[in-house]
């Protein structure tokens, strides 16, 4: 009983610890705001003159926003409201970004509202009028075969805009697509702040859920765990934008081949001691987004450490993520770091399986695939995207290795946060570079 009640009293001390680390809604409202600002004035017009898009137009319609739009919405605006139309244009002489809302209202207080009614019953004629007063060379709006993010305009808006154009604007009339990946993918310094303390949080998180304070050898499971991660996130006032996945790795004669790893999992697996645990988990926190895979060990009550033959294949994963990050350079595709790093590691003698992809505003974020798990030689489109300075990704592999002892391949599945500056890549909170171990 006495150990019990330390055990809950240390639970409870730990749960106080992270609870204070996040913001009350109100706090967290202002610094949504803050960032967006900073968003808007800093890296916006950079980006409209590197993609040479003088006047971005979004459209969305309430409750089915344009993935874009969402991003640049006020904390208190949980949805686009009626139709909402959003106008930057970058003025070629001054340089200036201007910011209009054909709207009835402000969109919050950094794009105001442009619509004379009163001039302009109609909110397309108000919209079309603004546009031809600007006479911009390129109009962008967001369309995209490769990126569902930056595919954000409907059929029915485009339609209109198209109908409603005069036939010397509509050949000024591109895809956003650059222009709304670049939005997406780029991280601003006060972000970087912000995202070490979303990474530690998530590590907080999982070694937590890796402790003998909520795995029981034996009665706990693998879908106890995963409530128990969904349970803490939403206790902590966070919020996680994919359901966790906790699997196991033992002694038997199960194999872990890539459709297991991924969508076979057995359910309800009872955890025992000598297991390899592996979880994959994420939170999302003002606005942003971690994706983080660990794995534990759970030792023998004989046991000290892992076996060597585990450890051994744990440095294998941490030794892909450095061929792989060490790839990063200004201009490389997904494709060409994909292609670079597999080479690498196989000559290594490491057998890699490679799916890392830019991390931020989504989970699964607009930027360079570097690599899919069923599409190692490579991914069309969304690979072929280049690497750009103040970009963040989810370093996300596997390397298989056979254990002797065990008669069978593992697989080591990391998955860790990082930032790359332009010229260095660095890991925003850190890595796991051994396992963690759960003792009784």
């Amino acid at each position: 009983m006495k150990r019990i009640a330390l055990l809950w009293m240390l639970s409870l001390m730990l749960y106080k610890a992270q609870a204070q680390l996040i913001l009350s809604e109100r706090e967290q409202s202002a610094v949504i705001d803050e960032m967006l600002e900073d968003r808007f004035n800093t890296i916006l017009p950079a980006l409209m003159q590197r993609t040479n898009i003088d006047l971005w137009l979004i459209i969305s319609r309430e409750y089915n926003e344009d993935p874009v739009l969402k991003t640049m919405l006020p904390s208190t605006w949980l949805s686009a409201r009626r139709t909402t139309m959003l106008v930057f244009y970058l003025n070629p002489g001054s340089k200036q970004l201007e910011k209009y809302s054909i709207s009835r209202y402000n969109v919050g207080k950094s794009i105001p509202a442009s619509w004379d009614m009163k001039k302009f019953p109609d909110q397309w004629d108000a919209l079309i009028d603004l546009i031809k007063s600007r006479n911009p060379n390129k109009i962008g709006i967001n369309t995209s075969a490769d990126f569902a993010h930056a595919d954000g305009l409907d059929y029915t808006h485009y339609d209109v805009l198209m109908k409603r154009l005069p036939n010397t604007l509509k050949s000024k009339v591109v895809s956003a697509e650059s222009l709304a990946v670049g939005w997406l993918e780029t991280r601003t310094a006060k972000e970087m702040q912000l995202y070490q303390k979303l990474v530690s949080i998530t590590h907080d998180i999982i070694a937590e859920g890796f402790s003998n304070q909520v795995i029981t050898p034996g009665v706990t499971t693998t879908d106890d765990l995963v409530w128990w991660f969904r349970q803490r996130v939403r206790s902590l006032g966070l919020t996680t934008w994919f359901h966790p996945s906790v699997s196991i790795q033992r002694n038997d004669s199960a194999s872990f081949e890539h459709l297991r790893s991924f969508s076979n999992r057995p359910e309800n697996e009872v955890i025992r001691f000598g297991d390899l645990i592996h979880v994959d988990f994420g939170i999302t926190y003002l606005r942003l987004n971690t994706d983080i895979q660990q794995h534990a060990y759970v030792l023998h009550p004989e046991e000290t450490d892992a076996p060597v033959y585990l450890q051994n294949a744990f440095a294998k994963s941490n030794r892909l993520q450095d061929i792989l990050t060490d790839q990063f350079k200004i201009g490389r595709t997904g494709n060409q770091i994909l292609k670079a790093a597999r080479e690498t590691a196989i000559k290594e003698n490491i057998n890699p399986s490679i799916y890392s992809h830019p991390l931020g505003l989504h989970g699964h974020a607009a930027g360079p695939t570097i690599g899919l798990w069923d599409k190692q030689e490579g991914v069309s489109g969304s690979g072929d995207y280049p690497i750009y300075p103040h970009t963040a990704y989810s370093i996300e592999l596997n390397s298989s290795t056979y254990i002797p002892e065990w008669g069978k391949e593992i697989r080591i599945m990391l998955e860790e946060n990082g930032y790359y500056d332009g010229q260095v890549f660095k890991y925003i909170a850190g890595r796991q570079k051994k396992l963690r171990l759960i003792s009784y």
